[in-house]
């Protein structure tokens, strides 16, 4: 079961949920509950939500080992309610585990699960749990995701205990882009619990079930921006606080006292990072907490991001290291070991004085060749020295002819002096576009222990097949000498080129080829060298092949950037 809790998708979560203020039939979905053996989903309390009143459909009776379109083979069924259920299953085809949602194509909401998943899968964006496939077949409806056997809920990293700032900081801002990214595309999610969030070991977080968990259950929201920016406040909250922030317990965390309202997290816990609790309140849209607040409301979730862009950045703690022991010293004297020491008071003998070594006829020789050999080096350099004195000078330069500056030498090899990177960003031509943007500002922040990485791919180190690859382009300004870029990475040897805009380019290229390859180099620490003299405003630091960080799983990392001229 400790697979479930990291890589299902969240359809029940049974730990609890907030009261709705819309309502749903409960009868059914206590009677389906009750005949199924499975625990009672409770709603949402808070937002404008509403559950769908139609009544479910007939569960489909599939077992383990049944095979879909004769390529996904149901393996665990983690869910069974209101009509559907999810399974845990083995796509044979490309042999890896997958998770499936079934319910019967008779079932009210069999059309509107078919449209959000396909609408969900156009989006392709990686920060989102992929659907793979929607498909209807045999009086059957099922849609098919990523399953991530290395992902952690938030659930179970709340029930650990509040997190780092950092840690917060990094939940809060990964999600709010990706939720901002989706409604740019008319797509909401409107469940966003604890259970659809899953931070991966490489700790990026995952969203699951985008617009296909409410479809499943129903859910609609009059204002969706606002339901699913409330969602990541509350989120945030149990971040800092572990506690919900709602009267009722809910994901195994305890609510807010009764009566009280909502309390700022740093007046529920000691220590809590002001900025992130004052993020918190804004996004949970809390009128009376609000009023005496300076900052507005937060109720989209790009007004959310904008506002933690505006943010000082929220830097993880420093390394703990624990201090070596005194050195012990032995109690035994050299020379004694494993010998019978004297009593206490006794003298203790000094060791023996060694003889002093015989001379032979060899040695003897020895020593006279070797004086000869220094009388005749010190012979040849004196006469090089006297060679040297009594040599002619040289005429002097003609002032007239053309010499080269030191000026002119900079412009051409560089100085050889650290350039100021005034601004990078992800590229990702030929993808979606998104590399994982706010972490771009960690690969030159003059900080080893922070980095930006790619998101994972699968299969083959060289991004997947799916492209050439992505990297960060650099502006340092103004368009001057480039002489090297030194990149450190982390996870293991990556491959990069170095590409370089044109002399005279003033603004960023957008295509790969507005950059010209001028160095490449593999490994954790890369000094990228341009053969020819290369005068840029922009460059490129372009990764082509990714170290492994499990089997079949593929991501790179840049920890540290800098340029010198």
């Amino acid at each position: 079961m400790a697979e479930r809790s990291t890589a299902a998708v969240d359809v029940a979560d049974n730990s609890g949920d907030k009261p709705l203020t819309a309502k749903a039939d409960k009868a059914t979905t206590d009677g389906v509950a009750k005949a199924q053996g499975t625990e009672k989903e409770s709603a949402p309390e808070r937002g404008s939500e509403q559950l769908s009143e139609e009544p479910a459909g007939a569960t489909p009776e599939l077992h383990s080992g049944h095979k879909l379109a004769r390529r996904y083979r149901l393996e665990e069924c983690v869910t069974r309610l209101d009509g559907f259920s999810s399974w845990r299953a083995v796509d044979e085809k490309l042999r890896r585990a997958v998770g499936v949602h079934l319910l019967p194509a008779d079932h009210p909401r069999a059309r509107s699960v078919l449209a959000a998943a396909r609408s969900a899968a156009l989006l392709g964006d990686p920060r989102f749990v992929q659907v793979l496939d929607a498909v209807e077949e045999d009086d059957l409806v099922y849609v098919v995701h990523e399953w991530l056997p290395d992902a952690v809920e938030l659930t179970a990293l709340f029930s650990a205990g509040p997190m780092e700032a950092h840690d917060a900081y990094q939940l809060v801002s990964q999600v709010s882009q990706a939720m901002a990214a989706a409604h740019r595309e008319g797509l909401a999610h409107l469940r966003l619990t604890p259970g659809a969030v899953l931070r991966t070991s490489s700790g990026q977080y995952r969203i699951r079930g985008l617009a296909v968990n409410a479809a499943l259950r129903g859910i609609r929201a009059e204002r969706p921006q606002r339901t699913d920016t409330e969602a990541i406040g509350a989120l945030l909250y149990a971040a800092l606080t572990q506690r919900w922030p709602y009267e009722t317990d809910a994901y195994g965390l305890s609510g807010l006292p009764k009566g009280v309202g909502l309390i700022a997290p740093d007046q529920v816990r000691a220590g809590v990072h002001r900025g992130l609790s004052e993020l918190a309140m804004r996004a949970l849209i809390n009128d009376g907490a609000t009023a005496s607040r300076q900052e507005p409301p937060c109720t989209t979730p790009d007004e959310l991001a904008k506002a933690i862009a505006e943010m000082p950045r929220v830097r993880p703690p420093e390394p703990t290291f624990t201090a070596p022991p005194d050195y012990q010293r032995t109690t035994y004297q050299q020379g004694t070991y494993g010998r019978t020491q004297a009593g206490p008071g006794a003298a203790v003998a000094a060791p023996p004085v060694p003889p002093p070594p015989l001379q032979s006829r060899t040695g003897t020789t020895l020593k006279w060749l070797v004086a000869a050999l220094l009388i005749t080096a010190l012979g040849l350099g004196s006469w090089q020295v006297a060679d040297r004195l009594l040599e002619p000078k040289e005429k002097p330069t003609d002032p007239s002819n053309t010499q080269t500056t030191k000026e002119d030498t900079d412009k051409l090899l560089g100085s050889g002096k650290p350039l100021t990177i005034t601004g990078a960003r992800d590229f990702d031509p030929e993808g979606n576009g998104v590399e994982n943007p706010d972490e771009i500002q960690n690969s030159y922040d003059g900080d080893p222990s922070t980095f930006w990485q790619t998101v994972r791919y699968s299969s083959t180190p060289n991004f997947g097949n799916l492209k050439s690859g992505a990297g960060i382009v650099l502006d340092l300004g103004k368009s001057q000498p480039v002489g090297t870029v030194n990149v450190s990475f982390l996870g293991g040897n990556t491959s990069v080129e170095l590409r370089a805009a044109s002399a005279d380019t003033t603004t960023e290229p957008t295509t790969l080829d507005g950059f010209k390859k001028v160095a490449e180099g593999s490994g954790e620490k890369v000094v990228l060298k341009p053969g020819k003299p290369v005068q840029a405003r922009y460059v490129l630091v372009w990764l082509t092949k990714l170290p492994q960080i499990s089997p079949g799983n593929f991501r790179g990392k840049v920890s540290e950037i800098s340029v010198t001229g």
